[in-house]
């Protein structure tokens, strides 16, 4: 590793001056004469190796690598402990700490070169790897992403709701989850799994969906089944992926009612999955108070009225509050992502 910046480790100036000839001219190096010096330098600006001695009073190397490899901004950091105790066990408990090398004291020239050359070596390729992975990772999730923006685009094509729709009651979902102290990166995923909650519908015929008035019993038992659908639908894609299993739940449970009236399963207050409840609540929101081709849209007072009676009922309560809560947040996203 060119310009590689190596940290040297010892309460003795003899050796600290021994590893600076040996190292010289091939490396960045800086220096400590104690643990607590150490851990300040790493502090300030981390290594790319240390080479770190064992018996030093106050803080021995032992307690140096605990702590380093206990701080997960350290623990990255290969330490190679030197030192004169060569004991099987004492080699055993530098390993067990997180050392990736032991090099007994007095040291040699060339193996001092070589396990430093070494262990910044794998250092480099460890790290390479990490970019690898954090790449594919990145390109895996856009793809899930791009399969779920798919599936959403063939369900409009079915469907007399406009893309629109589904960005809007996506962006309520994610705001509820927030508003729930929901960690970012997870209202992060409900707001890409959402859009996808009425995917079953390409099951659905089309003079069902399409038709401008209230549907009969026989009608409604079969749009009912576009739930369960959307779950099948989505589950087959990508077993076991976060974002698929959320957009599988969403799709399967956002007809429950809180009171065990819903549909498909029958399930009641807390077994509903939370996405669930909250989706409900942002899909019945954006339905009440936009057009639909059996109605016209409800002002936002009387949607939110229907709210508060439904609160217990068809609605998770404390999200119901939630939601009542951030209104302004709400209507802000309904007024960017307006029907024109």
């Amino acid at each position: 590793m060119p310009d590689a910046r190596i940290l040297i480790v010892d309460d003795e100036p003899a050796n600290l001056n021994l590893l600076r000839q040996i190292l010289k001219g091939e490396h960045a190096l800086s220096f400590a004469k104690s643990g607590a010096d150490a851990l300040a330098t790493v502090a300030k600006q981390p290594p790319d190796l240390i080479l770190l001695d064992v018996m030093m009073p106050n803080m021995d190397g032992y307690e140096v690598c605990r702590r380093l490899k206990a701080d997960p901004r350290y623990r990255d950091i290969p330490v190679i402990f030197c030192t004169a105790k060569a004991d099987e066990s004492d080699e055993s408990t530098g390993f067990e700490l997180g050392a990736v090398d032991y090099i007994t004291k007095p040291v040699r020239v060339a193996v001092v070169k070589a396990r430093v050359r070494t262990h910044l070596a794998l250092a480099q390729q460890k790290e390479a790897l990490a970019k690898a992975a954090e790449q594919l990772h990145d390109e895996l999730i856009q793809s899930r992403l791009q399969t779920l923006q798919m599936l959403g685009r063939a369900a409009e094509f079915k469907d007399n709701e406009t893309g629109l729709h589904v960005i809007r009651m996506s962006h309520y979902a994610q705001a509820l989850a927030k508003a729930t102290d929901w960690p970012d990166e997870a209202a992060d995923l409900l707001l890409s799994a959402a859009p996808m909650h009425d995917v079953g519908k390409i099951g659905i015929p089309d003079a069902i969906l399409r038709k401008p008035g209230r549907l009969d019993a026989e009608e409604m038992a079969m749009m009912r089944t576009h739930a369960e659908i959307g779950a099948r639908i989505i589950g087959a894609q990508q077993p076991g992926s976060r974002l698929f299993d959320l957009a599988a739940s969403i799709a399967l449970t956002h007809h429950e009612k809180w009171n065990g009236t819903g549909y498909p399963q029958g399930l009641r207050g807390t077994e509903i999955p939370i996405e669930g409840r909250i989706v409900a609540i942002a899909d019945v929101f954006d339905a009440l108070t936009t057009r639909r081709p059996y109605k016209e849209p409800w002002p936002v007072e009387r949607a939110l009225a229907l709210f508060h009676v439904e609160r217990g009922a068809h609605f998770d309560p404390e999200l119901v509050s939630a939601f009542l809560d951030i209104m302004p947040e709400i209507l802000a996203i309904r007024e960017q992502w307006q029907e024109h």
